[in-house]
């Protein structure tokens, strides 16, 4: 048996990770729109009977952290994204679900 060392996260860079997420992850973008015209009834993201394939709207490239905020947490994204605050774990499951991407494409350890 060999010896299992605890590894720090660096929640600087894996926050950095998630911004970059939230700017390039087509899943998470349709998403948040879905989320924004089911629950918020905003005209802008408007889609046909919620089908994202259907959809009419044209989505920004990116989302911005209130638009993922309305759906995760307002203020936490950004307190995320910068390290502030580590991200916790359920949040951080339900960002890779979001995201189609697992935990460990995330997280960032330090050296």
């Amino acid at each position: 048996m060999e010896e299992i060392k605890l590894r720090q996260i660096d929640w600087e860079k894996t926050g950095y990770k998630l911004k970059l997420l939230r700017n390039d992850n087509l899943n998470l973008r349709r998403y948040v729109c879905w989320w924004l015209s089911k629950n918020q009834f905003d005209d802008r993201h408007l889609c046909y009977d919620y089908k994202c394939e259907d959809c009419v709207f044209e989505m920004d490239q990116n989302i911005s952290q209130a638009e993922l905020g309305a759906v995760m947490s307002t203020g936490s994204v950004a307190n995320w994204e910068t390290g502030r605050t580590p991200i916790d774990v359920e949040n951080l499951m339900f960002y890779c679900k979001l995201c189609g991407v697992e935990a460990e494409d995330i997280i960032v350890y330090k050296d």
